[in-house]
């Protein structure tokens, strides 16, 4: 499979995934709060499903690439999943010191917007 078909297939399955998941989450969060113990754990949880669907498109992508695709996504994860354990590591300190507390949900947020600052770091080293 060519690199372009792969963009291609990863693009529209990546764009299903998420638009399930955009969905499911507004749906979910609408319904979470009428519900009683145990439902109310597995509609809060039910926006995993596609976030699942979402990953399983990467892993697809990702094996369907050249060598040199696999290497610059290798470095943007390496930087992305690393820049993000030494800011949370580094917040954590911050947060003995009197900083607010922030939620766990905004650390995937953060891995990932690094992973894109990754990728176009490598992408820039590659051209």
């Amino acid at each position: 499979m060519s690199q372009r078909t792969a963009a291609r297939a990863y693009t529209r399955e990546l764009g299903l995934a998420m638009a399930a998941y955009v969905i499911v989450v507004l749906v979910s969060i609408r319904l979470v709060g009428g519900l009683d113990q145990p439902i109310k754990t597995l509609v809060a949880l039910t926006p995993l499903v596609p976030a699942a669907l979402a990953l399983f498109a990467y892993i697809r992508f990702l094996s369907r690439m050249d060598e040199l695709g696999r290497r610059i996504q290798l470095e943007a994860l390496a930087f992305g999943f690393g820049a993000a354990g030494m800011l949370t590591f580094a917040y954590g300190f911050l947060e003995n010191a009197g900083f607010p507390q922030i939620s766990y949900i905004w650390v995937f947020p953060l891995m990932i917007a690094l992973w894109g600052i990754g990728g176009a770091i490598a992408s820039y080293r590659y051209r």
